[in-house]
């Protein structure tokens, strides 16, 4: 029976959950997998928590030196969060052979070329299933599911606070702040939501996920951003009106070798798979040149969901016997040019207009100019003789006509605002 020595940098709630799967399931594994895997060291400065897990102190410890320089360990289990001190340790481990096993999206979405570096130098692994998605096996299924396939698209609803967030606000018709605050009574928001409804948090998975599809680096800073904390629940009734459904989306498609990656709040047709994610779950929505259309859907945190991602790495590393390389994200850094910004979708747009005759035509006029056509037109009873909601879904067209022709149609007398813009995916 191979023995695998294991330490846990970080008892927090996610590795608190971890070390609760290894030590529950430690027999288990001897008998499925003929591994004994033991928790040899844990970096962890609050003694109660260590305590209230059943943690033996003597293999609880401060200082890195004592997880580097123990040779029984062969894998380390970073749950810190944030860059530093993790980047730090985790380059310490790597560089004395040890496997790292992370569910840091930000610290590996930004430093993945460094580490990567560190790991080949000395043949250790890198392992980050938990860093996308929580409990959600979607790494392992680009990695060895879909290599038949060359990966076209990804959608996917990877944060559950906004998730949680937009469906109180179209089931319930919960205005942003409320839906935001409930979010925070639950636990699903931090106090400072920042990271989550900016689209900070999905912006660091995308990039990991796309980097994994196109086999090529796709850097944060290629990735287009956008949050929810202007997402008007007006908006969300009206598109319910016209079929469609608002999430926020990570998208990133391989159109002809150019990449295309994007965080935004966007609508799918309600009968579009994601449509139907609700509340803190998540979904990504793969789509292969020969497999078509792939779904997988879960849990996207919490303790157990995320700590059965980083378990599931740690078993798998301890099967390898060669880690896998990623080459394509040994470059530090990657050309902007390399990566298109000019998306082709369909658009949303709410408009408040002067109330009389004419002005329909004018602003279809100036789409028509812009070659935009209009898929649906939706009017509103006019609440004012200077605000007449207008609402318009236009056709397939290029984000710098939609730009163009929005900023024309601000500057036409008979329009008073935009008052949103949104992209439409189907």
């Amino acid at each position: 029976m191979k023995k695998v020595g294991v330490a846990l940098l970080g008892l927090g709630t996610v590795g608190g959950g971890t070390y609760e799967i290894l030590v529950k399931n430690r027999e288990y594994f001897r008998e499925t997998l003929g591994l004994d895997v033991e928790v040899k060291a844990v970096l962890e400065k609050n003694l109660d928590r260590a305590k209230q897990l059943g943690v033996d102190l003597k293999i609880v410890s401060t200082d890195i030196a004592d997880v580097v320089k123990n040779p029984d360990i062969s894998i380390v289990a970073e749950f810190f969060g944030g860059i530093e001190p993790a980047r730090t340790f985790l380059l310490e481990a790597l560089k004395a052979g040890k496997s790292i096993v992370t569910a840091n999206k930000e610290l590996f979405s930004k430093h993945w070329y460094e580490l990567e570096a560190a790991a080949k130098q000395t043949g250790a692994g890198l392992y980050f299933e938990a860093s996308c998605v929580g409990g959600v096996p979607i790494i392992r299924t680009i990695e060895e599911g879909m290599q038949s396939n060359k990966i076209e698209q990804i959608k996917g609803i990877i944060n559950g606070t906004t998730n949680y967030i937009l469906t109180a606000m179209s089931d319930e018709g919960a205005d942003y702040a409320a839906a935001l605050k409930r979010a925070q009574e639950l636990g699903y928001a931090e106090f400072d939501p920042t990271a989550d409804v900016e689209g900070f948090d999905a912006t660091y998975k995308i990039s990991i996920l796309s980097t994994l599809a196109y086999h090529k680096r796709v850097p944060v800073e290629a990735v287009k951003r956008e949050g929810i904390s202007k997402v008007d629940a007006v908006d969300i009734q009206i598109g319910k009106e016209l079929g469609y459904t608002m999430k926020l989306l990570a998208l990133s498609k391989n159109v002809n070798g150019k990449i295309e990656a994007r965080v935004a709040p966007v609508f799918v047709p309600t009968s579009h798979p994601l449509a139907s994610v609700k509340g803190s779950f998540n979904a990504v929505y793969l789509h292969g040149d020969s497999v078509d259309d792939i779904m997988l859907y879960g849990r996207g945190a919490g303790a157990l969901p995320t700590g059965s991602a980083i378990v599931s790495d740690i078993l798998f590393a301890a099967k390898q016997s060669e880690a896998k390389r990623y080459p394509y994200a040994e470059k530090g850094k990657s050309d902007l040019k390399e990566f298109d910004t000019d998306f082709v979708s369909k658009y949303y747009i709410r408009l408040k207009a002067a109330d009389e005759e004419g002005t329909l035509a004018k602003i279809t006029h100036v789409l028509g100019k812009e070659n935009i056509n209009i898929e649906s037109v939706l009017q509103k009873k006019p609440i004012s003789s200077d605000n007449a909601p207008i609402v318009f879904v236009t056709d397939k067209t290029a984000e710098s006509n939609i730009k163009k022709a929005v900023e024309e149609i601000k500057n036409l007398g008979a329009v008073k605002e935009v008052d949103a813009l949104y992209r439409v995916e189907e």
